[in-house]
């Protein structure tokens, strides 16, 4: 894995497995530094060689969002992480400067069509995350309504485990979990409608949360990226032969796929051919290019 760059100004604490956290190099002063690497990852790996030009892109649409979020787009102001200065020369494309939060334990996934593992457990009970939905659906269909399915964030080097909004309730008290729930599903809702007028799909994304010291909710993180969220295009869901056509996602599912044919999840994870590599950017790039246009 790529060592983490050396910032002036900033000292590097943390790696996650795709992005870089720094702090002030003079002390703590309420701000961090979150860079988003080019690494990539997939089946709890982080792979070689990484995609040059990743972070940039979703940085750049992860800041697109946060400014629409903001009441760019008309809609109300959805308090946010960014203290609004400039990230330093050298990682100022592909880095934010953030307020320091404390960070909630809840993943927000909210889901509006029905795929992934909520597929998986429809199949086998008619439920997704524990939730029950009508018969008779298909892979790849839009629910009803949107539904909320919050995780447990786990410590570092566990996964995350789906759990119900009771038990979210009793990690965060019932009013900051029911204030995550109602925000997860209005921020959903208004990029949906973003993402449909540009002939898109948002049928997935989780979101995260901390508060401020005074303990205001604010939206952190990234936002409505291709490595939060699952889009489609529109026109090929509404026309495509195969779930394969209906539901290709703007997103590292190349990887995926690729990976998952051509290694037994044993050991070491191949090398990703060029090819590979080249498509899945240009997945990043069209979605960053069809949502900011």
């Amino acid at each position: 894995m790529s060592s983490a760059p050396e910032i002036t100004g900033w000292k590097h604490v943390y790696s996650g497995k795709v992005r870089d956290l720094y702090a002030p190099e003079g002390g703590a002063d309420g701000r961090m530094l979150v860079v988003a690497s080019d690494r990539v990852s997939a089946f709890d790996h982080v792979l070689e060689p990484g995609i040059a030009g990743k972070g940039a892109l979703l940085t750049t649409l992860s800041a697109w969002w946060f400014d629409q979020l903001a009441g760019a787009d008309g809609g109300p102001a959805v308090p946010n992480h960014l203290t609004g200065e400039s990230a330093p020369a050298g990682v100022a494309d592909r880095a934010m400067v953030v307020q320091s939060l404390d960070m909630l334990p809840i993943e927000c996934v909210v889901r509006g069509y029905l795929t992934g593992s909520g597929w998986a457990e429809y199949q086998a009970s008619g439920t997704v995350c524990g939730l029950p939905l009508p018969e008779g659906l298909h892979n790849g269909d839009r629910l009803p309504e949107p539904i909320y399915t919050p995780a447990y964030k786990a410590p570092l080097g566990e996964h995350d485990e789906n759990i119900s909004f009771e038990k979210s309730a009793e990690l965060v008290g019932e009013a900051r979990a029911a204030e995550l729930r109602d925000a997860s599903l209005a921020i959903y809702a208004r990029a949906a409608r973003a993402a449909e007028a540009r002939g898109l799909i948002l049928a997935d994304t989780k979101f995260e949360f901390g508060t401020d010291a005074d303990g205001v909710l604010r939206l952190a993180d990234e936002v409505l990226t291709s490595d939060s969220s699952r889009y489609w295009d529109l026109a090929a869901w509404e026309n495509g032969a195969t779930p394969a056509e209906r539901m290709a996602s703007f997103d590292k599912q190349i990887v995926r796929d690729w990976l998952a044919a051509n290694w037994d999840k044993t050991g070491t994870p191949p090398e990703l051919p060029a090819h590979i590599v080249d498509q899945t950017r240009e997945r990043y790039r069209e979605l960053l290019e069809r949502m900011t246009r």
